[in-house]
Order: structure tokens, then C-alpha cells, then sequence
């Protein structure tokens, strides 16, 4: 007897699978919500500023450390550059006040 998986969501039976999107319209889905910081998430908000305020880098760094990407997957992306940016801010630093003592 061949049993093959069926997609359709009529056929599922006691609650096996559970839709993620709307029955009614199937092209809304998870990540239609925009994201909070003028559509472009968190951590790519930070990066931007950074520039002129690194502490906002600083900032994200700890957002993504503690996974606050898991509320929303697109956030990680943005958060991880702000991240490396604030390493390489961090080893500019450290390397412009060595030069600078010795």
C-alpha cells in the first residue's frame, strides 16, 4: 500500500500539521509583518548610526548575543553585521591606544 503525504490542509487528519499562513489567503505568511525600525529590523538600524554613535553597535551586539533574533529570523542578518562592526571598532581602538602609549 503506497501512503504518500498529502499538502492539501482538508486532508490532515487529529491536527497532525497546522498551517502557518491564512486558509482564506494562502500568499499571507509569517514574516508578512514589517519590521520594527522603518521596515529594516533592528540590527541594520543600528549599523547606519554606528558610524557617527558606536555605541549603537555595541548595542545590537548584545541583542544578537542574547538571540533576540529568534523572535524574528530576518533580524539576524543586521544584527550579526552590527557585530562585526563593533569588533572592528573595538580592535581599531585598541590598536590606535597602543600606538599611541608606546
Amino acid at each position: 500500500m503506497d501512503q504518500r503525504h498529502s499538502t492539501e490542509p482538508v486532508e490532515h487528519k487529529h491536527g497532525e500539521y497546522e498551517l502557518i499562513g491564512d486558509a482564506e489567503d494562502p500568499c499571507l505568511g509569517m514574516y508578512d509583518k514589517p519590521l520594527p525600525c522603518f521596515g529594516c529590523g533592528i540590527g541594520w538600524f543600528s549599523l547606519l548610526p554606528g558610524f557617527v554613535f558606536p555605541l549603537t553597535w555595541y548595542y545590537a551586539t548584545i541583542l544578537y548575543f542574547r538571540n533576540y533574533y529568534r523572535r524574528d529570523r530576518r533580524e539576524r542578518a543586521g544584527l550579526a553585521a552590527s557585530a562585526i562592526a563593533a569588533m572592528i571598532c573595538t580592535v581599531a581602538v585598541i590598536i590606535t591606544t597602543a600606538v599611541l602609549i608606546f
